[in-house]
């Protein structure tokens, strides 16, 4: 007789309530067992105490290997990482490079320059120059960004000698009041300085020309206090600008350009055109002179900045090693001047 996978000889019988009773109740949690009944392991028995596991050293280097030496180690090194970042930030961290919008890939990283300390080294001088004090006037900015943006704009050659090619570049953060406004106002006065006939082009041993191509000699750079401090020195207490040649800079100090000084009297323009013509002649080679002859014009390398007397430029000196010597105690004062091809 063929039977069919599956197929029922007849119903099924009905469970028995009592026996589905028991077989329920044999694996509840405190039941007692009944006799014939296999035994119901709980995982947690009622009663029992939790075992204690020895942790020796041999079991946890068992357990977790080379785990166990580098978990301390990683401890150390996230605290020195921690530590780091926060002594970083109490430093005020990097300087971030903002834009100008005044050239394009030309301005330098603050990293590329010395520190900027606002605090005065400690062999700052406090010597009394009353002609070298900054004039009274307008605010300005004490503190840019540490970069600076190159004016785009070049200019025909000016004179007939061997060529000295120059770029012009404002730091970031300078207010544009301090420069006129628009950044092509400080290059085009620049620019008409360094082609005049009374300046450096007149000696007729140097040509200029502005170029906004990277290929120039020196830069002139218009610079926030702070930030000239970091380049020029700040070993005596007055505003002065200058020309660092490991940068190639001619540095004028924010500060001067607003106010000028008092030798100039209230003449701005006049002493704007000096510092220029003084600075940039450091950048063509030319050391610091002396008042040569009473009441004549000073020589366009005097420190007219501080004075047009020899008496208390000679004072100043004397605290700054690297001028030390440079003009005698003579007694012999000029006037302003801002040529190198003095008026006679």
């Amino acid at each position: 007789m063929n039977r069919t996978s599956g197929e029922r000889r007849g119903p099924a019988p009905s469970p028995d309530p009592a026996r589905s009773s028991l077989t329920e109740d044999r694996y509840r949690r405190g039941a007692r067992r009944t006799a014939g009944e296999p035994l119901a392991a709980a995982w947690e028995p009622d009663g029992a105490k939790p075992r204690k596991r020895k942790r020796s050293i041999k079991n946890l280097i068992g357990n977790y290997g080379w785990r166990i030496y580098a978990v301390p180690v990683l401890v150390v090194l996230t605290a020195l990482v921690v530590l780091d970042t926060a002594a970083q930030d109490d430093q005020g961290g990097g300087v971030a490079q903002q834009g100008g919008g005044l050239g394009q890939d030309r301005s330098e990283q603050a990293e590329d320059h010395p520190k900027v300390d606002e605090t005065p080294p400690a062999n700052t001088a406090l010597v009394d120059i009353p002609t070298a004090v900054l004039p009274e006037g307008p605010s300005y900015t004490e503190q840019g960004a540490g970069t600076w943006e190159v004016v785009q704009g070049r200019t025909e050659k000016a004179g007939d000698g061997p060529l000295r090619k120059y770029a012009i570049e404002i730091e970031v953060g300078i207010n544009p009041i301090d420069h006129g406004g628009d950044v092509t106002t400080f290059a085009r006065t620049v620019d008409a300085y360094l082609a005049d006939q009374r300046s450096w082009v007149g000696t007729g041993n140097v040509s200029m020309q502005r170029v906004d191509d990277g290929s120039e000699d020196f830069r002139i750079s218009l610079t926030s206090v702070q930030t000239t401090h970091g380049l020029c020195g700040n070993q005596i207490q007055y505003e002065s600008s200058c020309y660092n040649p490991d940068r190639e800079k001619v540095v004028i100090n924010v500060s001067r350009w607003v106010r000028g000084a008092k030798a100039f009297s209230n003449d701005i323009a006049n002493y704007r055109q000096y510092a220029i013509n003084h600075e940039v002649g450091h950048a063509l080679g030319k050391g610091h002179e002396a008042c040569k002859d009473d009441g004549r014009p000073a020589p366009v390398m005097m420190q007219q900045t501080f004075g047009v007397a020899n008496d208390y430029v000679a004072k100043l000196n004397e605290v700054d090693a690297s001028n030390r010597g440079a003009v005698p105690a003579d007694g012999k004062t000029c006037t302003p001047n801002a040529f190198p091809v003095a008026p006679q």
